[in-house]
């Protein structure tokens, strides 16, 4: 059974090798992750080292993407806010991940009215827009990097408790489903061990696209005040305190943006190949 499982994956990232938009996706987000875990190497000042005889400066051999109006590295505060803006995507995606699976599992599961009550309430949070919503709950919860992850985690749950329950329900009246009943399997157990880990696929491919957007949400979060407080280097953040230079000093809002966005294309390209990898349709 493991042989055949690791075929399987084996044959999957052999299709994915093959996608070049896909496979430069993985090395974005390989390249960010060795820079969030090596920023204090990589960065060539700390991110909350002030020089006042070196505010606004542009990009030189000192400092490459320029100063602030603090006299801060704009290139070290990216260097350093490649940590806060995967930390957030990853940990904000897993709760969501965690808690939407859950409540999609048990309602297409059990069915009937437990159904009925937990689809409507996703639905109800459905019918609110992800960056408004995101925005509600930050607000309530005030600024901080838990409650920042929180507000975007939250805001991403109904949309993996509706794509966990439509895979639940083509998969609960399959026979090995049947089987772990018939031998005495408790519900839990049947949730967790038989049917969860089919429906890995679109779960895997709407968590690496959802990677992307709640960075972004993040960034937008940080943006209008919501998000982390300054020092932080937080990109959104940094975009923010830069659009009142933006005239004078394009570069404070330049880099912070091509941060984001590089991100943001790479996690794009890399779960299109995924899903391009993950389908059925195309197996041999």
């Amino acid at each position: 059974m493991q042989t055949k499982k690791n075929s399987l994956w084996g044959q999957v990232f052999g299709r994915l090798k093959k996608n070049r938009m896909a496979m430069m996706g993985l090395f974005i987000l390989f390249a960010l992750l060795l820079t969030a875990l090596f920023a204090n190497v990589i960065a060539p000042f700390p991110f909350d080292e002030q020089d006042l005889f070196a505010t606004l400066e542009g990009p030189s051999g000192a400092h490459w993407f320029g100063t602030d109006e603090f006299g801060r590295d704009i290139f070290s505060r990216i260097i350093y806010g490649s940590r806060i803006s995967l930390q957030v995507g990853f940990v904000a995606v897993g709760f969501s991940v965690m808690a939407g699976g859950f409540i999609g599992a048990v309602a297409g599961y059990y069915g009937g009215r437990t159904d009925n009550i937990l689809m409507r309430l996703m639905d109800i949070l459905l019918s609110i827009p992800q960056l408004l919503l995101a925005i509600s709950v930050a607000a309530s919860l005030g600024p901080g990097l838990l409650n920042l992850m929180l507000a975007v985690g939250i805001a991403a749950i109904p949309q993996y408790a509706r794509l966990v329950r439509a895979s639940v329900l083509s998969i609960r009246d399959q026979e090995f489903v049947e089987a772990a009943v018939s031998v005495g399997s408790s519900d839990l157990r049947i949730i967790c061990r038989h049917i969860l880990p089919n429906c890995m696929a679109p779960i895997i491919v709407q968590a690496t696209l959802g990677v992307a957007f709640a960075i972004l949400i993040a960034a937008g979060l940080s943006f209008i005040g919501l998000g982390l407080e300054p020092p932080t280097p937080e990109w959104g953040a940094m975009l923010s305190g830069g659009r009142e230079f933006i005239r004078d000093y394009p570069y404070m809002t330049i880099f912070p943006g091509l941060a984001i966005m590089i991100t943001i294309l790479g996690l794009n390209f890399l779960g299109d190949g995924l899903r391009d990898a993950l389908d059925p349709k195309l197996k041999n």
